[in-house]
């Protein structure tokens, strides 16, 4: 019996963390066709207001819902029954009651706001995007209880029909305005509304869900007298809200671009036109960084076991797991980062049509490493315990971030905010490695890391992919469709040789290979490497 539970949280587990994979995914493809039909005004347009679409995303996704399914695990260890009076109902009105604030916020500010960041013309689009926050009560209230009761597969198909619904819907808006039958400023309104009715559809599919497994939960009666009204709201705003950080953290570097980088190159001396359609070129590198931080974070968090994480500090094998983790993250960023950089000339005319903007995008794509990295070890530390501090690192690196804006936009325009992004985000990958050597000390990130392995494996990808790129020149420059014949050759060509003079020095465990595509491959060629010496 209990090893049929454990099975099933397991498969619960990883269907979520596949949907979520999937989803970042398509989060990262649908901005390419979109920038194509759009240009980059209409880009600047939705990137205005995707922070506020992104951060409703998460807190219905993984904060909030995480919250619920802490209260209901506990709930259930105590053998409280999950009734409507004592339960739902309280934790709805603590949710709604949020949820209602951050709409007022937002609703009743969104002229002060568009006039701050210089486009007053999106006043009604940040109006509309407030609803958004009033439909979270309703999802993560739903998705918390699935997964506090260990079923994990409402969640992950109402994530992924909420995605595709919305991404369909964009794409489509983005073909009519292409087409010339809207205006351009409906890219931004069809973002909201896109994101309002996949959330529809996933609140009435997990209420089907929930009708047809939950509804003893419903009509048992409770002898409960009290409601812990004060934990039920500390619960809720410290892992509903602090606790999201983590995942919000690229998203709130964007939110000072919102709204700091069109005002400042105004003063760096564009017109306002100049000035947006300067901001859509530099949002190109959100994708990229995106696809990145998938590579980088998301398959390093997958070693670390879920089951064991609070046991880290007294641990020794858990401590190897979380630092196969950080070393994973660290390798593969790093050589994601670098072929990124040598290869943005290309992949930036492939992708977005023109290569405007590459040397801001080359600086920026730095990000990839230094959030793959930072994600990995505050998903660790938040893990072990430590919300508020992460949160606080978090906090001090959104202002480092506005302050670097001020100070760097108005006298290097987008170079300026390319580099801000990335010395914030430097702070913050420190600033958290630091603290988990702190509280662990037995970790050693830095000890662990084969530098002679990673030289010789970014060096030969280096050479290998800069005598690519040298031979490619004496046939002039390439068709489009050529064009991503060639990316996509040099890319996994390139991945490919990286991984394969890593494996030469046995860098990676088979643990960690096991959560790459094509591990088997990897496997063999590892096993191979390793009689070879």
């Amino acid at each position: 019996m209990e090893i049929n539970k454990t099975k099933k949280v397991v498969q619960g587990a990883f269907l979520l963390t596949i949907a979520g994979l999937l989803s970042k995914i398509v989060s990262a493809t649908y901005r390419i066709p979109l920038q194509n039909l759009t240009g980059d005004f209409g880009f600047y347009i939705y990137q205005q207001v995707y922070p506020l679409i992104g951060t409703v995303m998460i807190l219905s996704l993984y904060g909030f819902p995480i919250a619920i399914s802490k209260l209901t695990t506990e709930m259930k260890q105590k053998n409280n029954l999950l009734t409507i009076r004592h339960f739902y109902i309280p934790l709805f009105i603590i949710l709604l009651v949020i949820n209602s604030i951050f709409f007022m916020i937002i609703f009743f500010l969104s002229p002060l706001i568009s006039t701050w960041i210089g486009d007053e013309n999106l006043t009604s689009t940040y109006q509309l995007a407030a609803f958004l926050f009033l439909l979270i009560p309703f999802l993560a209230l739903l998705r918390g209880v699935f997964q506090g009761n260990e079923e994990m597969h409402q969640t992950a198909y109402s994530q992924i029909i909420e995605q595709v619904i919305r991404v369909s819907i964009i794409i489509t808006a983005a073909y009519y305005i292409f087409m010339g039958k809207l205006d351009i400023y409906m890219i931004g309104k069809a973002g909201v509304m896109a994101s309002m009715l996949g959330m529809g559809v996933a609140i009435v599919l997990c209420m089907i869900f929930f009708m047809l497994k939950h509804k003893k939960m419903i009509v048992v009666p409770s002898f409960q007298t009290n409601i812990p009204w004060k934990y039920f709201i500390f619960t809720c705003i410290s892992f509903g809200i602090v606790g999201s950080l983590n995942h919000m953290i690229l998203i709130m570097i964007q939110f000072v671009d919102v709204f700091t980088l069109v005002p400042n190159l105004m003063e760096y001396g564009l017109s306002p036109m100049e000035a947006m359609e300067a901001k859509g070129i530099f949002d190109r590198g959100q994708p990229f960084i995106q696809f990145g931080v998938v590579f980088g974070s998301s398959f390093a968090l997958a070693i670390i076991p879920t089951v064991v994480r609070e046991n880290i500090r007294a641990n020794m094998s858990t401590i190897q797991s979380v630092r196969e983790a950080l070393l994973f993250s660290f390798y593969i960023a790093f050589g994601a980062t670098l072929g990124l950089i040598l290869l943005l000339p290309e992949a930036n005319r492939l992708l977005f049509t023109n290569n405007d903007g590459t040397g801001s995008l080359q600086i920026l794509v730095i990000a990839i490493l230094l959030s793959s990295i930072t994600i990995t070890t505050c998903a660790i530390l938040q893990s072990i315990g430590y919300l508020k501090q992460t949160a606080i690192w978090i906090s001090v690196t959104f202002l480092i971030k506005w302050l670097l804006n001020e100070l760097f936009v108005p006298f290097w325009g987008i170079y300026g905010s390319a580099i801000a992004t990335v010395g914030s985000l430097f702070f913050l990958c420190v600033a958290s490695i630091l603290l988990l050597q702190r509280k662990v000390p037995a970790i050693y990130f830095f000890r662990h890391i084969r530098w002679q392995a990673l030289f010789v494996a970014s060096g030969g990808m280096f050479l290998y992919i800069m005598g690519v790129k040298g031979l490619c020149t004496f046939y002039g420059e390439l068709s489009r469709v050529s064009l991503l014949f060639y990316v996509c050759f040099v890319v996994f060509s390139g991945a490919l040789l990286y991984i394969c003079l890593l494996l030469r020095y046995n860098v990676f465990t088979e643990k960690q290979l096991s959560t790459l595509p094509f591990s088997r491959l990897f496997l063999r060629l590892q096993a191979l490497f390793v009689k070879g010496n």
